[in-house]
């Protein structure tokens, strides 16, 4: 018989939220190392920035090189600030420092993608004021 606390789309998998959590901790942490185990061969990612449309990598290598040179960047630092996990989907809700203040910050969301127990899809959007 199947847990229904596990079973259907408007649940968390458990390696759904196992894999956010360590994504997330990796970046708390500041260690990229934790994420070579995390994301699969043949990752899709789509960053935030550049606007409008972010920049497009894809594979694991790509993904990887990516996310790692975020972690190590030592003017940036993420603060997830909600996750919800819905089945194999995750979003995560966060603020992105480069600086000291809120006028040094910016508040995003990523759209996750986890297929067995490994990062396939990571959408990234930004928060942005409209110009005139």
């Amino acid at each position: 018989m199947s847990d229904p606390l596990l079973d259907g789309a408007s649940t968390p998998h458990p390696d759904t939220a196992e894999v956010i959590k360590r994504f997330n901790d990796a970046f708390l942490q500041r260690d990229p190392a934790k994420l070579v185990d995390l994301v699969a061969e043949d990752c899709v990612m789509e960053s935030a920035q550049p606007a409008p449309n972010g920049a497009h990598y894809e594979g694991y290598d790509a993904c990887l090189h990516f996310w790692q040179e975020l972690i190590a960047d030592p003017k940036g630092s993420f603060q997830p600030e909600d996750v919800v996990v819905s089945g194999d989907r995750a979003t995560i809700r966060w603020r992105y420092r480069f600086g000291e203040g809120e006028e040094n910050s910016v508040r995003g969301v990523n759209l996750m993608h986890v297929r067995d127990g490994k990062i396939v899809e990571a959408l990234g959007y930004v928060k942005a004021g409209l110009r005139p």
